[in-house]
């Protein structure tokens, strides 16, 4: 072989050797772009291969939510998900202490948080609105009744919580009571109710009160006494609130009618309810009342303490020729603004609303029922079960309005009631006085 053709070889091996390690250089960059899409594709947000999530709950301990989350980390790999059972006590405060410090500091916050739902206006500066990618407002408002579209929409338009459930004042009634008195339910009518309460409220031959028809018109024996005020001011057609949730109206006359009607139970000349008595729900459980205002999950409190008590539980009594309005109480989950991976956290809270059945059913293994579904398309099933048929007639037409400052403004009108009802102060008086400490209070808290 001449010096030429060593030469010509010498070329075409560096060539080849050129397009052989060209070749691995692209086999390589294609694996590495297909990996990262695989990563991508198996988390919610992007480059969150490994996505860790704070869950804090109320109401359902581990057993019951871990089974659910493990289903949710199957189907997503890398996503942890920590739940954590928290006590109702003072969990406003810790959860809002715990939400402000995380806004301007490194302490961190849970990630997913349960809200009550007259808390919007003061939450949702700390929160993550839901993305119209997880679940469009169309979709919203078709999934869930017209009080959650209300309660956790903010003055700022965006959507700032799931319903976990759907919950309300209701009717619990003494089956007994009602029974000696010829009557098998609370009558739907506001007035033949009060007419039923004033006949089973019995006194003692010195004029005290031995059993009451209907626990209503004082605040400090009264355990959800804020709440049916303002379910009587609601069923009387009060505008509480204006549209920023910083501005109350508590001086109208549709607002001190329906305070007028709370507390004339007490300071009429034929009451049901005086502020002496024992508490509504010691009083319930004795024997000694007939009726009571509560929501659903009273009902295991009344299991619990008064086994023995035959109880049902019926809509609130309506205003003739009005539209049906039923007071709302429940919860939904929402998203703090400082988690790191907001869009897997919604698509959590949607896969547990979708999950909702399962839920009950696991819940019912440890008490007498589940949380009340919040979607409509399960409606039929809460006419089905016996402590929640009447929860699937309200559900509709339930209203509520955006306390924000729960706490605070619940604890003002029960200190007007006591004003009006103890120490002899107007109702004109009184509800002025708690029209202004509320409103100074909400242009803080429901900025």
């Amino acid at each position: 072989m001449n010096s030429k053709q060593k030469k010509l070889v010498t070329v075409l091996g560096i060539v080849l050797l050129f397009l052989i390690i060209t070749l691995i250089i692209v086999i390589i960059l294609r694996k590495s772009n297909d990996t990262g899409s695989e990563d991508t594709s198996n988390n919610t947000d992007n480059n969150t291969a490994n996505v860790e999530l704070i869950y804090w709950g109320l109401w359902e301990p581990t057993s019951v939510m871990q089974p659910i989350i493990d289903e949710y980390e199957e189907l997503h790999p890398g996503v942890n998900i920590i739940y954590s059972q928290q006590s109702f006590t003072n969990y406003e405060g810790r959860l809002y202490t715990r939400l402000r410090q995380a806004s301007t500091s490194t302490e961190p916050a849970p990630d997913i948080i349960r809200i009550n739902n007259t808390w919007t206006p003061k939450y949702y500066r700390y929160l993550s609105p839901l993305p119209s990618t997880t679940m469009d407002s169309t979709t919203y408002v078709d999934t869930f009744y017209p009080t959650v579209i209300s309660d956790f929409t903010a003055k700022d338009g965006n959507i700032y919580a799931m319903p976990w459930e759907i919950d309300g004042l209701a009717i619990f009634y003494n089956k007994q009571l009602l029974s000696g008195a010829g009557v098998n339910e609370p009558p739907l009518d506001w007035d033949s109710f009060v007419e039923l309460a004033r006949e089973l409220t019995v006194t003692n031959s010195a004029g005290q009160i031995s059993q009451s028809g209907l626990a209503i018109g004082t605040s400090r024996n009264i355990t959800h006494s804020a709440d049916i005020l303002s379910y009587l001011m609601l069923l009387n057609g009060a505008d509480i609130i204006d549209e920023t949730y910083t501005i109350t109206n508590l001086t109208s006359d549709n607002v001190l009618s329906a305070v007028s009607t709370y507390t004339q139970f007490t300071l009429g000349g034929d009451p049901v309810w005086t502020s002496d008595l024992r508490n509504d729900l010691e009083m319930f459980y004795a024997g000694k009342l007939a009726m009571i205002f509560a929501p659903s999950w009273r009902a295991f409190d009344i299991i619990a303490s008064a086994p023995s008590i035959e109880f049902g539980i019926a809509p609130l009594p309506q205003l003739s020729n009005n539209n049906p309005i039923y007071y709302s109480m429940y919860w939904g989950d929402a998203v703090s603004n400082t988690c790191s991976n907001p869009t897997t956290a919604w698509d959590f809270i949607k896969f547990l609303v979708e999950k909702q059945q399962e839920i009950f059913s696991a819940s019912a293994q440890i008490r007498a029922f589940g949380e009340p579904y919040s979607l409509v398309s399960l409606n039929s099933s809460l006419e089905s079960n016996t402590y929640l048929e009447a929860y699937a007639t309200m559900a509709p037409y339930m209203q509520s309005w955006g306390m924000g400052d729960q706490t605070f403004v619940e604890q003002t009108l029960n200190t007007a009631i006591t004003e009006i009802v103890e120490d002899g102060d107007s109702i004109q008086s009184a509800m002025r006085n708690a029209q202004v400490d509320i409103n100074d209070q909400l242009a803080e808290s429901n900025q």
